[in-house]
């Protein structure tokens, strides 16, 4: 027999048949439906269950030299094994060697002699799928178990990248209290506050992108373009690496029919990934270039590059390549996954290559090439809120609130912030404002029964109800339009959409 385990091992049905020509008998009667093999003692059975086995078929006289025996191997199974054992017995089977063999060997089927072969077949099979459901069982354990390895590994990355953004926030707020704005670490906080949207955006782009809800808004855009929007959005990562950053387009315009934003974050992605396993001082490259019906653009660095055996994974969720030192890389592990969700989602193709460790990587982007040309749309005045626009904000979390209060109040509006449901009524009634901020997870009355009791008044005719919520899904958003809400922020809210929302509001 073959020292090499397999799946075909596993399927095995194990003979132990010592006297006369039973065993032979016995592979006669199944036939070549049921693969088996022959053990001569309890030794080589021991030797070959650890190799794989479906089950085992043992006579009632191989029990009297190897029962002690055969019940050590049946106990030492993992968990999920209930190894089948068929004991084929003497007339009656009420020997004391049955008996025993029926306390000590767990799942046994006793089958009498002389047993027919419609008999011995049928209990074969039953205790064949009955060890299929156990290799079912052990496979699922096995995903539970890299599920939760996975999990632990991406819960330590998330709080690792949480807390890169919050040490220079605190320490920013700290600078603020002892000396006063200044612009350095005005523009420091933001960079970092930016940096936490995009963690918390990516974690809900893994949540859309696995239930498949990304929506596309697709249009014909210059794939130069698409590319240099993401150059701007990585190229202080590239040059905080010190990296060598070259950049090829074609000669003439080349177009796509795609969402550009989700494009750009592609780029992005693949760009982030390239400076984030080059050393310092490295060479990242990203070219594009027609090919006949395709546009095909490639990301190249001179980075640590891919184990062979890691090719396959690249694109896993949560899965990161360690580092020649051996330490973590930024990020969770779900940009490469995203960018090739998106691009299949576009029609495309993302693969990754390289020659091995310390040798670089290459990974290829394919989409469809058109011959159409972007439709230029008018440019669209920046969102400016109305001078004097009455907003209320109602908010439970104070900071958040008053924080947000008081930027409305520094681009012209007025404004009057509340911090439950029930002063959220009073100062309705009495500030009668144009637009309601309103959040949603308030203790006592949430921000929905609010909505409803505004709704109820005869005073809120014409009044705007905008949620301001830390759930974002498309089913909240669902959610709050069949509430009576007129529009839906996530927090932390960019004060450019804010405008816009209540430029709309008053349109």
């Amino acid at each position: 027999m073959s020292a090499a385990r397999t799946d075909g091992l596993e399927g095995r049905l194990l003979i132990l048949a010592p006297v006369g020509k039973d065993a032979a008998l016995i592979e006669t009667m199944l036939g070549r439906d049921v693969a088996s093999a022959r053990c001569c003692d309890p030794a080589e059975l021991s030797r070959e269950i650890d190799r794989g086995a479906a089950a085992i078929l043992v006579t009632e006289e191989a029990l009297a030299k190897g029962e002690r025996r055969l019940a050590g191997i049946i106990a030492r199974q993992p968990p999920w094994s209930d190894l089948p054992v068929l004991l084929l017995t003497g007339r009656g089977a009420d020997s004391a060697a049955v008996s025993d063999a029926l306390e000590t060997l767990g799942n046994v089927t006793l089958l009498e002699r002389p047993v027919r072969i419609a008999a011995l077949a049928s209990a074969v099979r039953s205790a064949l799928r009955a060890r299929e459901r156990q290799y079912r069982m052990r496979a699922h354990l096995q995903e539970r178990e890299q599920a939760d390895r996975h999990k632990d590994e991406f819960m330590a990355a998330l709080a690792h990248e949480l807390r890169n953004p919050l040490a220079p926030i605190r320490n920013s707020v700290r600078l603020l209290k002892l000396a006063g704005p200044t612009q350095e670490v005005v523009a420091m906080m933001e960079r970092q506050v930016d940096h936490l949207v995009r963690l918390v955006d990516d974690l809900m782009e893994v949540s859309r992108m696995t239930r498949g809800k990304i929506a596309l808004r697709k249009s014909v855009v210059d794939i130069a373009e698409v590319i240099a929007a993401a150059v701007e959005m990585s190229g202080p990562l590239i040059e905080s690496g010190g990296h060598r950053l070259e950049v090829a387009l074609p000669s003439e315009r080349v177009f796509v029919e795609a969402d550009a934003t989700r494009l750009t974050q592609v780029f992005s992605n693949l760009l982030n990934n390239a400076a984030n396993y080059t050393d310092p001082g490295g060479s990242i490259s990203i070219r594009a270039k027609r090919e006949e019906a395709e546009v095909v653009v490639t990301v190249t660095d001179t980075g640590i590059g891919i184990p062979t055996e890691a090719l396959a994974t690249m694109f896993d969720m949560f899965t990161q390549l360690s580092t020649r030192g051996g330490l973590a890389q930024p990020g969770l592990g779900i940009g490469l996954t995203l960018a090739r969700r998106l691009v299949e989602q576009h029609g495309g193709s993302l693969t990754a290559a390289s020659e091995g460790v310390g040798k670089g990587s290459q990974f290829t982007v394919r989409l469809a090439a058109t011959d159409h040309e972007p439709i230029v749309a008018p440019v669209a005045a920046s969102p400016m809120i109305a001078p004097s626009q009455r907003i209320l904000i109602v908010d439970d979390n104070r900071d958040a609130a008053d924080s947000l209060g008081t930027l409305l109040q520094m681009l012209g509006a007025e404004v009057r912030v509340v911090h439950d449901g029930n002063a959220a009524l009073d100062a309705f009634g009495s500030f009668r404002p144009r637009v309601t901020l309103l959040d949603l997870g308030m203790p006592g009355m949430d921000g929905y029964e609010v909505a409803r009791r505004i709704r109820a008044r005869p005073d809120a005719r014409g009044a705007t109800l905008i949620a301001l919520t830390g759930w974002g899904q498309e089913r909240d958003r669902h959610r709050t339009a069949e509430a009576g809400f007129d529009g839906h922020l996530t927090k932390p809210v960019d004060i450019d959409m804010v405008a816009a929302a209540l430029a709309a509001a008053t349109n």
